[in-house]
């Protein structure tokens, strides 16, 4: 009886080892297939396009005007070349990680608009879940090989930087540099993150893609045009008179706007990036005087800029989980066959 038991447990432990197999060889071929989807889209090629020329044009002006930076003694940042590439700007176009912050969006929204709705329109969705795969791993799919591309092209476009500059100035880049830049790769990979998650979410809330890349366009331009502009006018209507405040009432003032905007995606992105990129940045809100008596202006190590920005980048990588998580959970209760 007992050999008996161990022999149905044994069979039944191998049929579960084979399904998983199987959907580990499925999941791999839908990344494949979906990484191929987008590398011949033409509407990723474009945006590619724009990405790679906005990156160009910012390390030629960089790279123009790196002497005239380098040698400006009263900065306390100057001496991080391969950081001034990625900060620095003649004042002809701001500098790359503010583009980014227009720019990264657009590439998120645009890989995952019509992920959901457009094989369900095809009629593709309905054939592809009637083979034996798991429908959770349809939408992993979806996200995960849009993050593998654009992590790919993040790092690739920073490593294409690195390279330049050791070329063209023979400068070896410190350790904490490259750290740093790392790190701003991953938090644009984060900002990337959320609007792709949202734009899934969309996708899978409306069903024409049309509707769902208006949709995600509207967010993404509510929190990076109107956002701060309804915030100052509502605080403008509420906040009293800055002459009859003292200088600490002002300061809880700045610190409850700053905290308002940082509600904002981009805000938090803007703020993770400066400081990454900004070694000298030692607080992102208001100081009094006194906070600023007696400190000395020079770069921060690594270590406390993380502590910095630890917020902004829980705070992006909490919204890009709850927007997934709610995608996950509408895609799973829903009726395909309709």
């Amino acid at each position: 009886m007992k050999e008996a038991s161990a022999t149905t447990y044994s069979a039944v432990a191998n049929e579960n080892s084979l399904k998983e197999k199987k959907q580990k060889s499925a999941f791999k071929v839908m990344v494949h297939k979906e990484i191929a989807d987008h590398v011949r889209s033409w509407r990723f090629i474009l945006l590619l396009a724009l990405v790679v020329l906005t990156f160009t044009a910012s390390l030629y002006i960089s790279m123009g005007n790196i002497k005239n930076v380098f040698n400006n003694t009263a900065d306390p940042d100057h001496a991080f070349l391969y950081l001034k590439l990625l900060s620095n700007t003649d004042g002809s176009m701001p500098p790359f990680h503010i583009l980014l912050s227009f720019l990264a969006p657009l590439l998120g929204i645009s890989m995952g608009f019509d992920a959901i709705n457009a094989e369900h329109n095809s009629g593709t969705l309905t054939r592809l879940l009637a083979q034996p795969i798991y429908r959770d791993n349809i939408l992993l799919a979806k996200f995960y090989s849009a993050m593998l591309i654009i992590g790919t092209l993040f790092l690739s476009l920073t490593l294409l930087m690195i390279g330049g500059g050791l070329l063209i100035t023979g400068v070896r880049i410190e350790p904490q540099e490259l750290m740093r830049i790392l790190g701003f790769v991953f938090t644009t990979i984060l900002y990337v993150a959320f609007y792709l998650s949202l734009s899934i979410l969309l996708s899978i809330v409306f069903r024409q893609a049309a509707t769902s890349a208006l949709s995600a366009l509207g967010i993404w331009l509510f929190f990076t045009v109107f956002y701060p502009i309804l915030v100052n006018l509502i605080i403008r209507a509420f906040m009293p008179d800055p002459a009859y405040l003292t200088q600490a009432q002002i300061m809880n003032y700045n610190e409850l706007i700053l905290d308002i905007l940082r509600i904002a995606p981009n805000q938090l992105y803007s703020d993770a990036a400066t400081t990454l990129l900004m070694p000298s940045i030692r607080s992102l809100g208001p100081m009094s005087m006194e906070q600023l008596s007696g400190a000395i202006p020079s770069p921060l190590p690594l270590k406390e800029s993380l502590m910095i920005v630890w917020p902004q980048l829980s705070g992006m990588i909490a919204s890009s989980i709850a927007c997934f998580a709610l995608a996950y959970y509408l895609f799973m209760r829903r009726e395909i066959r309709s």
